[in-house]
């Protein structure tokens, strides 16, 4: 993200707020959640920031060429379906397994094509930790929600992978905001179909706004600002943060303490994403 003067945040900060704004966003999706359900809380999310994010960043469709568009088109419709899917997920299987699966997409992507034997140490490291926060002895899991977790991971490593290709022909703000449009034509009719229309009341508005702004429009500006000075394994690494963001968060305002395994996995986590950050260098010189 950049101000008039030019100032960019650097990539590596950039992620880590992304990752902190996300978790100020689940809080307020939390409220939401039990009385709108995972289709129209992801509407709520998704259609308030294209909002924000359009009227912010005012992008000029008339200027993408026929390569932008098509671009464009698929970030935004991979992220609208992997908001979707993702909720839907957590809907029907506990959040902490729902993020851990989820992480099994990026950290594919971040092995494949590794070269470096550190970079394997640094994703088996984050893994193991996953694993560690994952309540893999619940005997009555839903199938369907760890399918449907799974499906969100493989669509965030498409979401990094296109993410990092349309940063390098398109300007972050104006890729994320038209990315959003497209994303809204993938949660609306879903979020219609669930009953949207019904159970949505006006007070909610400032709650829908704040959710969007926390999870959606300044977390994915930044990521978007991240992926294209890092290379797209390095930032799946450093997004391994996420699960011992959310333990922390939840021990700060919702006291939920965790186990002896549970600290050992978010330390396993951190040292990962450290590691990554330790050996990240920049492919594009800064502006």
């Amino acid at each position: 993200m950049k101000n008039k003067k030019g100032f960019e945040i650097p990539a590596v900060p950039a992620v880590l707020l992304s990752i902190i704004s996300v978790q100020g966003g689940a809080a307020i999706a939390k409220g939401i959640f039990p009385v709108l359900g995972a289709a129209s809380t992801s509407a709520l999310r998704i259609v308030f920031s294209a909002i924000i994010l359009v009227v912010f960043n005012r992008p000029n469709l008339k200027s993408l060429s026929n390569t932008q568009w098509k671009a464009v088109a698929w970030y935004g419709l991979t992220l609208g379906a992997m908001n979707l899917v993702f909720y839907m997920a957590i809907a029907r299987i506990p959040l902490a397994l729902g993020v851990a699966l989820e992480f099994i997409g990026p950290l594919v992507l971040a092995m494949a094509g590794s070269k470096r034997v550190v970079d394997f140490l640094w994703v088996i490291l984050a893994a193991v930790g996953i694993a560690l926060i994952a309540p893999w002895g619940n005997n009555g899991l839903d199938v369907i929600g760890v399918l449907l977790a799974l499906l969100a991971g493989a669509l965030w490593a498409g979401y990094i992978v296109l993410g990092g290709r349309i940063s390098k022909i398109m300007d972050g703000g104006k890729a994320v905001s038209i990315g959003m449009i497209f994303a809204s034509a993938v949660v609306l009719p879903a979020a219609i179909g669930n009953g949207l229309l019904t159970h949505f009341k006006p007070h909610m508005l400032l709650s829908g706004f704040l959710l969007a702004l926390l999870s959606s429009a300044i977390p994915f500006t930044l990521e978007m600002s991240a992926l294209r000075r890092i290379p797209a394994k390095t930032f799946s690494i450093l997004m391994s943060l996420e699960p011992a963001v959310a333990a922390l968060s939840g021990l700060v305002f919702l006291h939920e303490y965790l186990s002896l395994n549970e600290w050992i996995a978010v330390a396993l986590i951190i040292i990962a994403s450290a590691g990554a950050t330790m050996k990240t260098k920049n492919p594009v010189p800064e502006s």
